[in-house]
């Protein structure tokens, strides 16, 4: 997925304050509402999804580290239409001058609970990490274990909260509805939202009796193992997305857990897209006469020929001894050996002699 520039999507630069995000926000959204004569629910979603995101600071740094990738979900996800704001017209946002703090109120309920029908499910923390790996096992894939410190879901009672042997009854406080109906009066008329109900956590059931580990809350602080399947192909600075192996959170999915691959380089070896590169030195009567050269490669040996009269910057290319596409398991790229003519620095009487021969016949 192409990472959005929501920064370009607000119309604001990198160093907005958080009154210029709010300010931008309000803006755009009064323009795009598609309960608006003119509106563009498209537009509207995604100049929301940026407020959500650039409006929280966790999330802007993740944003402006990773890029979108830090969360899949986008703030609008699983909600159905606009309602609520039904004979909106232009006149509403005219010019008034808006109090951000009502506002906020306003949107903000709108944004995280829906107006008609279902609400939005909690998600669980997102964890990242970074881990460094050695030139030749991103090349040819590797594994790490890592003992990862989160919240988990409790394994007791399987994130019910519930004591084993009891059973969950029906929420007094939503009626086993999970969700919670409110209207609130604004300055645009009544406006409905729906919200999880805090008490049960969106699952309309509470146990009977709490479960012993997780006190009842379905989830328990942990040291957890979690193995990392490493690529072959892998680039520096690539992140591996293990989805749901983050954070778990009571009543919702799980977290995502992101890798950021840090490879360390090598000493002779150069990566170059899928092509690997090396600098090899020949002596002289190598370039002159040509030969055949053994090097020592990343996963066996590479036999080359050198051919007479080569010259310093020259390239061999050795077919599908490269990196392997991170993509295409049976697709490798090439191997670039770039020659380098060692010159001597002293000759010999008989080897000075031979060379003005080579003068004399004008060599």
């Amino acid at each position: 997925m192409a990472t959005k520039d929501y920064y370009n999507v607000l119309g604001i630069d990198k160093g907005a304050s958080k009154d210029d995000i709010k300010k931008a926000f309000y803006k755009l959204a009064a323009k795009y509402h598609p309960d608006k004569k003119g509106g563009d629910e498209a537009k509207f979603k995604e100049v929301n999804e940026a407020y959500q995101t650039l409006s929280d600071e966790k999330k802007r740094k993740e944003y402006d580290t990773y890029g979108q990738t830090f969360n899949g979900q986008g703030p609008m996800g699983g909600q159905g239409g606009f309602g609520g704001f039904g004979g909106f017209n232009q006149s509403d946002f005219g010019d008034m001058q808006f109090d951000f703090g009502d506002l906020g109120d306003i949107f903000g309920d709108m944004f995280s609970g829906g107006t008609r029908g279902g609400h939005q499910q909690k998600r669980g923390r997102d964890i990242s990490l970074e881990i460094d790996v050695p030139f030749t096992e991103a090349i040819f894939g590797t594994e790490r274990n890592v003992l990862l410190s989160k919240v988990s879901t409790c394994k007791t009672c399987s994130g019910s909260g519930a004591k084993v042997g009891t059973k969950l009854k029906s929420c007094a406080t939503c009626n086993g509805q999970g969700k919670l109906h409110e209207v609130k009066k604004t300055f645009m008329g009544n406006f409905q939202s729906v919200r999880t109900c805090e008490v049960c956590r969106g699952t309309g059931k509470v146990p009977e009796e709490k479960c012993n580990d997780c006190k009842g809350h379905g989830v328990v602080n942990s040291r957890e193992e979690v193995n990392i399947a490493i690529p072959a192909g892998i680039s520096n600075g690539e992140m591996i997305r293990m989805t749901q192996m983050g954070e778990a959170v009571a009543g919702g999915i799980t977290g995502d857990l992101y890798v950021k691959i840090n490879v360390t380089p090598h000493k002779v070896w150069r990566r170059e897209g899928n092509d690997l590169s090396i600098i090899h030195e020949i002596k002289l009567t190598d370039a002159l006469l040509g030969a055949k050269h053994t090097i020592e490669g990343l996963d066996g040996k590479i036999e080359i020929d050198i051919p007479s009269g080569a010259a310093t910057g020259e390239v061999l290319r050795v077919r599908a001894r490269g990196v392997p596409h991170l993509h295409e398991k049976n697709r490798r790229g090439d191997v670039l050996v770039k020659l380098h003519i060692n010159m001597p620095k002293k000759l010999s009487k008989k080897a000075m002699e031979f060379i003005g021969g080579l003068q004399n016949e004008g060599l």
